[in-house]
């Protein structure tokens, strides 16, 4: 039973989050369901799709409006020259129904489409080796403070705008989004992420978000969340809650469902979809991160090594003078 439960324990944390040590893992970590971005890349060489569909309603109090509609969503990963870097294209797009009080029309456009890169800056656990108690599995799954220490990553990348008709008029074709990105692994299977954005900062209409994410993995191959993001503009501000959940399929695929909506009525927006994970990873090459301790021990085992081999390979004669002797081919 106590293996069993350390198997668990073990697969839970892969699934729940990036590893601490590398950006690669065994089982794949998806930004799905939710909104938010971890602060780890996907590891360099591997390609990752993360796409979905979902159906949308929003209803607005003040202008009498209502809108009905189906969108799709995709995400492009791809990790290259370092092991922290990460390119990404993030796009969206929508079909639907505008009802106004005077008429019906029928929409479709791009409500996203970003071009952006991301980079791993700190990763509390890169240079730290954790003192495994071989006697409790209980005592190695207990809360440490140092799980309080965040992985801090960043973003940049480039809206795109095609005149989309949803976004605001005389919107600039291209404008940026910066992002600060922070990720905690808490035990017990918990992966805590926080996304403070700045989106379109040079256009008319600038806007400020955040988004937090709790992730949970309940079974080997079962997680759920829970994310809240606040929005801040003056084209559009609200505040959105989300629930849903993940099932590894297998070890590079993950298929997921969610819902959410807004806490206002201008407009009331309610929004649920499917979607699928996907990894290729098969021109990966593992990347071996020790820790300084570690790192330390080997150099000092080189360096002894070194002396005995130049120890054999010089010899003093009686009269202090030294040979060498050279190793015949």
């Amino acid at each position: 039973m106590k293996n069993k439960s350390k198997k668990i324990a073990a697969l839970l944390s892969l699934i729940c989050a990036f590893s601490l040590h590398a950006q690669h893992t065994d089982i794949i970590n998806s930004n799905r369901p939710g909104e938010s971005q971890s602060a780890f890349s996907v590891g360099q060489t591997v390609i990752q799709a993360e796409t979905g569909v979902y159906g949308t309603t929003e209803e607005h109090a003040l202008l009498g409006t209502k809108t009905a509609g189906i969108g799709m969503d995709l995400a492009l990963r791809y990790g290259a020259f370092f092991e922290q870097l990460e390119f990404n294209l993030d796009l969206k797009y929508q079909w639907d129904e505008l009802q106004t009080p005077y008429q019906s029309q029928g929409r479709n456009d791009f409500k996203k489409l970003i071009i952006g890169a991301k980079y791993l800056v700190y990763d509390p656990n890169k240079n730290y080796v954790e003192k495994r108690n071989i006697h409790s599995w209980k005592a190695n799954q207990k809360f440490k403070w140092r799980q309080l220490i965040p992985a801090v990553g960043v973003y940049a990348g480039a809206n795109i705008n095609f005149n989309s008709i949803y976004l605001p008029e005389n919107e600039a074709s291209i404008s940026p989004k910066l992002m600060v990105l922070t990720q905690n692994q808490f035990s017990g299977g918990f992966v805590f992420i926080t996304n403070i954005i700045a989106d379109r900062i040079t256009s008319e209409y600038p806007s400020y978000s955040y988004i937090a994410t709790l992730t949970k993995g309940f079974t080997e191959r079962w997680s759920g969340f829970l994310e809240n993001q606040g929005i801040k503009s003056d084209f559009y501000s609200d505040c959105l809650l989300r629930v849903g959940s993940a099932y590894l399929i297998r070890d590079n695929i993950q298929i997921d469902a969610s819902f959410g909506g807004s806490f206002k009525n201008t407009p009331s927006i309610f929004v649920a979809g499917i979607g699928l994970s996907w990894r290729f990873d098969q021109n990966y090459k593992p990347v071996i991160i020790r820790s300084g301790k570690e790192d330390g021990k080997d150099k000092d085992k080189d360096k002894d090594k070194d002396k005995k081999d130049k120890k054999e390979k010089t010899k003093k004669r009686k009269d202090g003078v030294e040979t060498i002797e050279v190793e015949k081919p």
